[in-house]
C-alpha cells in the first residue's frame, strides 16, 4: 500500500492509499484506468503542504531562495505565466545507481523525498512544471497533481534504465503539468528523438496552449536529452531533431516558444550553440542573471560521485525572444547552501536544482516575427 503521510494516514492520502499500489507502472495505469483522477475531490494546496511539512518535521528547513527581477519597465496586461523546470532525480536510480558517496541512504527515502519535492512545487506554485527523472508519475505526481487542478501528461523513456534496478517503480520519463484554470490544451506531441536517424531512448513531450486570460497561442515542450561524456555528437543529432519537430509544431516560430529540459550539456556543446543560433530565435532565460546577460550560471547541479565531484550546468529555459518576456527568475542555491557534502541531501531531495521563471506576452504584436 502506499505509505502514509505522518504518523497516521491524512485525508488527503486515504483515498490514495485504497486506489494506488505501489507495485510495477502498468498496475498503476490499471488502477487510474477504474479511478478517474478528475472525479478525486480537489486539495487545497495548503492542506499538502501541510501535510508534507508534518512528514519533514525531522529534516532541516527548506532553502530559501529569492526571485530576481529581470523586467525592463515593459508593461503587462496579464498575469506572468510561471514555468518551472526540474529533475527532480527518478528514485530508482538515487537509490540504485547514481551512488551519491556524500548523501546517506537515509536522506533518500522516498517517502520523505517525495515530500521534500512536493514542498518545492508548492512553494513556488508553477503555472506550468516541467519535470525529468518521474518514475512516480502514476502512484505520487498524477493523482495529487490533478487534484491540485492540473493537466497531466507523461511520456516514459523506452529503455528506462530505471528497469534494471531491484525493485523499480516503472519506467522514469518526462512529464508536464499545467494549470487548467489559466490554459486550455490545443494539441500535444510525445515525440520520441531520432540522432543519425535512428530512434533512441530520450524523448520530449511538446503542448500548444491556448492561455485564457489573453487567448494568446504558446508551446511549452519539456525534454531529457542523452547523459555522459563522450556522447556530443548524440546530443547535437537529438537537439537538431527536437528543433525541426518544434519549426513544425509552432509554423515556423509563428506561435512563441518555451523548452524546458535537462540537456545534459554545458554552454561550450554543440546542442546549446544549435538552439541559440536556431531560426526559432530562441535565448535562455537564465543567462539574464548574469551582469552582462551572456553567462549562464555556474552550475544547476553539484554532486559528488565515486569518481569525483561533479559541478555542471546543464538544464536550461529557452524561450522566444521576440515574443515573450523574463519578469523574473528564481536565483539559484549559492554553495554555502549547499553544502561541503552536495546534493541531493537532508535539505534538498535532487541532484539538479529547480529553475522557476515568470514569462509575459510582448505586448507588440507586429514584433512577432
Amino acid at each position: 500500500a502506499v505509505c502514509s503521510m505522518g504518523n497516521s494516514t491524512s485525508r488527503l492520502y486515504s483515498v490514495l492509499a485504497k486506489t494506488l499500489s505501489s507495485g510495477a507502472v502498468s498496475q498503476h495505469q490499471g488502477c487510474l484506468e477504474q479511478l478517474d483522477s478528475a472525479q478525486l475531490d480537489p486539495i487545497d494546496p495548503k492542506d499538502l503542504l501541510e501535510e508534507c511539512q508534518i512528514v519533514l518535521q525531522k529534516r532541516p528547513p527548506r532553502f530559501q531562495r529569492s526571485f530576481v527581477n529581470l523586467k525592463k519597465n515593459a508593461p503587462s496586461n496579464h498575469r506572468p505565466i510561471r514555468v518551472m523546470q526540474w529533475n527532480i532525480l527518478a528514485q530508482a536510480l538515487g537509490e540504485g545507481k547514481d551512488n551519491f558517496v556524500q548523501c546517506p541512504m537515509e536522506a533518500l527515502k522516498w517517502e520523505e523525498r517525495k515530500c521534500l519535492i512536493l514542498e518545492e512545487i508548492l512553494a513556488y506554485k508553477p503555472d506550468i512544471l516541467c519535470l525529468q527523472e518521474v518514475d512516480h508519475y502514476f502512484d505520487t505526481f498524477e493523482p495529487l497533481l490533478s487534484r491540485l487542478g492540473y493537466q497531466c501528461t507523461f511520456f516514459p523513456k523506452p529503455w528506462s534504465p530505471c528497469l534494471d534496478v531491484e525493485r523499480n517503480n516503472g519506467p522514469d520519463g518526462c512529464a508536464m503539468f499545467f494549470l487548467k484554470e489559466r490554459f486550455q490544451l490545443v494539441s500535444s506531441a510525445n515525440i520520441r528523438l531520432t540522432a543519425m536517424k535512428l530512434k533512441t531512448n530520450q524523448v520530449a513531450i511538446a503542448q500548444t496552449l491556448k492561455c485564457h486570460e489573453t487567448g494568446r497561442l504558446f508551446c511549452i515542450a519539456v525534454t531529457h536529452l542523452k547523459a555522459r561524456t563522450g556522447w556530443e555528437r548524440f546530443r547535437s543529432a537529438q537537439g537538431c531533431d527536437l528543433l525541426q519537430n518544434l519549426k513544425n509544431i509552432t509554423q515556423g516560430a509563428k506561435i512563441p516558444l518555451i523548452v524546458c529540459g535537462d540537456f545534459n550539456a554545458e554552454p561550450t556543446e554543440e546542442v546549446y550553440r544549435e538552439f541559440s543560433n536556431s531560426s526559432l530565435n530562441l535565448n535562455s532565460a537564465y543567462k539574464l542573471l548574469s551582469p552582462d546577460g551572456q553567462s549562464e550560471p555556474p552550475y544547476t547541479t553539484w554532486k559528488i560521485r565515486p569518481s569525483g565531484e561533479c559541478r555542471h550546468t546543464l538544464d536550461y529555459i529557452w524561450y522566444s525572444q521576440h515574443a515573450l518576456n523574463v519578469n523574473s527568475a528564481l536565483g539559484l542555491l549559492t554553495e554555502e547552501q549547499i553544502g561541503p557534502n552536495r546534493l541531493p541531501s537532508f535539505n534538498y531531495p535532487s541532484d539538479h536544482l529547480s529553475l522557476v521563471c515568470d514569462f509575459s506576452f510582448n505586448q507588440d504584436p507586429d514584433r512577432l516575427l
